[in-house]
């Protein structure tokens, strides 16, 4: 086949900025953590299943396997599930959390007040009555401290239960829930920045500040090197670390401080490649040799130039989150699922407290923010979305799983609250359990017979 000519390459030719361009991150995105809802479902079984035979023991102990880093006369101690997986690992699932709420703020719904504010308002109401109902039921209690546990939702296991009604699902009610997840992901962050910190250390938060500093700095003049981003992260992860605050929200701040925009545009792009196309075109090699040394252009620039048109939010989304869906996400619930199971524990004040947050209070919430919100006029509800199906898709939204973990993790940290912390599990499994069935019933029941989405989405 004959190269093209020069001629089609003179003028930008850019996809048009449609509503399917806006959406092709979304539709990724949902996909990804459709497949990834199965693999988070299969390490929750094995978990539950290792921390109930002979194995246990081992099991539980695998977690609490000491680490250490040691540079000259500091060390950073702790075990495999805190220090490795909580504090470590799970600050790039934030990071990506950060990455997600700024796309959806740049590009997304969040962008859009008017859209916005239905999803927005349904989050508050599924933050506000599950901790409302939690504290109603462990007012004064032990377990008092374990109010926000029911606030969160999992998107990847809600995402993995609309995938199995097809694409009868309409796509607004997914993108609702999407949104709905990632500002409860955001109420999340700040709950854990302002209740889960007891004090903090001055001087390592002002290290952390100087740390964002020089992120912002490095990204004005122009530094692309992905080394010395990762070098500052590691910096400012160990001064939250170390101040006090948990690590994540070091995560979420790095992840909004991620430039939106591309360095190189398009047209600079074209132009760039059309020279290099004109030269290439008009170079003869020698008869001799056809080494990719003797080509007369540049290919490291112009590799480079097509990696900077795309947005160091876009190419890190992308990049990052197959790993935190596929490898961080069920390592966590290998981690921390794994609870001996008794029929009776169910019956524990806190385990029902924390179930009836999700399977109550989340659709309560979710629902009575809703109607409020449109009855008053202020927004209305997506397009091909019914209050049936928004009952449906709120009671979905009590499977609280991931976030609600990791929440119960610092609620009740260390051996002297080890009983509330596994109460906390089993009420978040029971609670979740409850929430998918409840859900799946509802959605069978007020799903349209005919297909709402294109085949190719979620």
């Amino acid at each position: 086949m004959a190269p093209p000519s020069t001629s089609e390459f003179t003028s930008p030719k850019l996809p048009p900025r449609t509503v399917e361009r806006w959406l092709m991150p979304v539709q990724r995105f949902l996909h990804v953590e459709a497949a990834s809802g199965s693999v988070l479902l299969a390490c929750t079984v094995l978990a539950l299943l290792l921390a109930n035979s002979t194995w246990s023991y081992h099991f539980a102990a695998l977690w609490k396997t000491p680490v250490a880093l040691s540079i000259g006369e500091f060390t950073l101690a702790g075990d495999i599930g805190h220090l490795v997986i909580t504090d470590g690992l799970m600050t790039i699932f934030f990071f990506v959390v950060g990455l997600e709420i700024k796309r959806e703020i740049i590009s997304g719904e969040l962008r859009h007040p008017r859209k916005a504010l239905l999803p927005v308002v349904a989050a508050c109401g599924g933050a506000i009555v599950p901790a409302l109902i939690y504290l109603a039921l462990q007012w004064d209690q032990p377990g008092q401290r374990g109010w926000a546990i029911p606030m969160a939702t999992d998107i990847a296991f809600v995402v993995g239960f609309l995938a199995l009604f097809g694409p009868r699902v309409p796509f607004g009610l997914k993108i609702f829930l999407l949104t709905l997840a990632i500002v409860d992901d955001l109420i999340a962050v700040g709950i854990i920045a302002l209740v889960f910190t007891d004090s903090i250390a001055g001087s390592w938060l002002m290290l952390a500040g100087l740390g964002f500093v020089g992120t912002w700095s490095l990204n004005r003049i122009g530094v692309r090197a992905v080394p010395a981003y990762f070098v500052v992260g590691a910096i400012i992860w160990l001064a939250f670390l170390k101040s006090g605050i948990h690590p994540t929200v070091a995560g979420v701040l790095l992840g909004l401080m991620t430039p939106a925009s591309a360095w190189i545009g398009h047209a600079t792009f074209l132009e760039v490649f059309t020279q290099k196309w004109n030269r290439l075109r008009n170079h003869t090699p020698p008869s001799d040799s056809d080494s990719e040394t003797e080509l007369p252009i540049d290919v490291h620039l112009l590799q480079f130039a097509a990696r900077e048109t795309i947005s160091p939010l876009h190419r890190l989304e992308i990049g990052l989150h197959p790993w935190v869906a596929f490898g961080i996400m069920p390592l966590f619930a290998l981690a921390n699922a794994g609870v001996q199971l008794d029929p009776s524990a169910i019956g524990e004040p806190m385990a029902l407290a924390v179930a009836c947050g999700l399977a109550l209070g989340k659709p309560l919430g979710i629902l009575l923010f809703c109607f409020i919100a449109v009855q008053s006029g202020l927004t209305q509800l997506p397009e091909g979305v019914t209050w049936k199906l928004l009952s449906a898709g709120a009671c979905l939204a009590g499977i609280g799983f991931t976030m609600a973990l990791f929440i119960n993790g610092l609620a009740f940290p260390g051996d002297a609250f080890a009983s509330l912390e596994t109460a906390g599990k089993i009420g978040i499994l029971f609670g979740s359990l409850l929430s998918a069935v409840a859900g799946s019933a509802l959605m069978f029941w007020a799903i349209p017979r005919t297909a709402a989405s294109p085949p190719n989405e979620v």
